[in-house]
């Protein structure tokens, strides 16, 4: 068969691509599959390149069968079957991102090629970018939880929602920006104390102190970690960009599986309670 792209007027009187073969052929055959999935990407002008997850190269066709068998990706994300669908590609148990990346992935480079194999959309190919709209001032009460040099990690309830997201200093670019940005790592935020020799002096014996437990990181800490490891694997040339790529991943994440880094970061709090209240028994008893 051949795979030069057909094109057919759409509704608006601009042309999208005709499936070149069926949806049971393309999930029987993983070869058609790529000639056609590469085929559909040039003709609407998109890169096309396969991903590399936890050093491996994600096998889009697999990942095609799975979320088409279960009703399409509309479907598996409104009854949250990602974290399913990785258990298909049996990645490593330390790859605990493994369904945010197949659902960024597969929005990315099989949603559109999905709607007119799988469900045989003959309009034109629609913006899948959604964008919802706010107040243009509202008011909303939030914590930070961790700072970096260009600004914070925040969490903001609004309403009923908890979000998340990174807030920039006024003299740094958007996320928008295209400059890459210039940031350290992100550390756990603590409010500034009254400045005063007093205090200065507590803080400088503790930090000399091999005793003093360490601090507690958060959730995000944690997810910070997991992900810059695995970022450095997949794009070492783009570290520079880390932070904000994390920060977006972070946003992007489910309630469900941004709670598994959040009660990590809560049991790491109360490990360091424990230990707290230990080394301040400690230093009664030497006193």
């Amino acid at each position: 068969m051949s795979t030069e792209e057909v094109m057919a007027p759409a509704a608006n009187g601009g042309p999208h691509p005709v499936p070149l073969a069926s949806h049971d052929d393309v999930a029987k055959d993983p070869t058609l599959f790529m000639d056609t999935l590469k085929s559909f990407h040039l003709s609407i002008g998109s890169k096309f390149t396969i991903p590399v997850i936890s050093g491996k190269e994600l096998n889009l066709h697999v990942l095609y069968v799975e979320v088409t068998r279960r009703g399409g990706y509309d479907k598996v994300v409104s009854e949250k079957k990602w974290r399913e669908i990785s258990t298909v590609f049996e990645f490593s148990p330390t790859t605990t991102s493994a369904s945010y990346a197949l659902r960024k992935h597969y929005s990315t480079l099989l949603h559109r090629y999905e709607m007119v194999y799988f469900f045989r959309h003959q309009a034109s190919m629609p913006n899948l970018q959604t964008t919802t709209e706010v107040p243009s001032s509202f008011q909303a009460t939030g914590t930070i939880d961790a700072k970096f040099d260009c600004g914070y990690i925040v969490s903001v309830r609004l309403g009923n929602e908890t979000l998340n997201g990174v807030l920039y200093h006024p003299s740094y670019p958007a996320p928008a920006s295209p400059a890459p940005l210039t940031c350290t790592d992100i550390v756990p935020y603590n409010p500034p104390e009254l400045s005063n020799s007093r205090t200065r002096t507590r803080r400088r014996r503790r930090s000399n102190d091999p005793d003093h437990p360490k601090i507690n990181r958060s959730g995000y800490n944690f997810y910070f970690a997991e992900k810059h490891a695995l970022l450095k694997v997949e794009h070492p040339n783009r570290e520079r960009q880390f932070t904000r790529m994390i920060g977006d991943a972070w946003t992007a994440l489910s309630l469900e599986e941004r709670e598994v880094y959040q009660n990590i970061g809560l049991k790491d709090k109360e490990r360091y309670q424990r230990e707290m209240k230990e080394y301040r028994e400690m230093k009664m008893g030497q006193s």
